[in-house]
C-alpha cells in the first residue's frame, strides 16, 4: 500500500478562499478515486493535512494527474506553501505519526 500525507498552508486571504474552493473537491475525488483506501483530512499545527492510503502508487499517480486535483496542483505554488511525503507500508499511520513524518521527511513546496 501506498500512503500519502500533506501538509499545506494557504498564503493569505485570497489564497485561503482558492484553497479551499480546490481542496474540498480534491477529497471529494479521492474518497471515491479507484484504489483509494483510506481518505482523511485534519488541521495540526495551523497545515491543512491530507493522510491518504492507495493500493499502489500508480493509482495514487493515476488521481493527481486528472480532475480537480491537477487543477490545484497547477496552481498550487500560488495558492499555498507545504510539504508532502509518500512511501510504501503495510499500516496507515495514526495522525501524531503521519505528522512527525511529514516534518522529517517531507518533501518542500513554496
Amino acid at each position: 500500500m501506498h500512503i500519502s500525507i500533506t501538509g499545506l498552508k494557504p498564503r493569505g486571504f485570497w489564497s485561503y478562499v482558492a484553497f479551499w474552493r480546490l481542496a474540498i473537491p480534491s477529497f471529494t475525488e479521492a474518497q471515491k478515486a479507484e484504489g483509494n483506501l483510506h481518505c482523511a483530512v485534519k488541521r495540526i499545527q495551523g497545515y491543512q493535512c491530507t493522510l491518504t492510503a492507495w493500493e499502489s502508487v500508480d493509482h495514487m499517480r493515476r488521481y493527481l494527474g486528472s480532475g480537480v486535483h491537477l487543477k490545484a496542483m497547477q496552481h498550487f505554488s500560488t495558492i499555498a506553501t507545504g510539504k508532502t511525503w509518500g512511501y510504501a507500508s503495510d499500516t496507515v499511520p495514526t495522525w501524531d505519526e503521519a505528522f512527525a513524518l511529514l516534518q522529517a521527511h517531507g518533501r518542500e513546496h513554496n
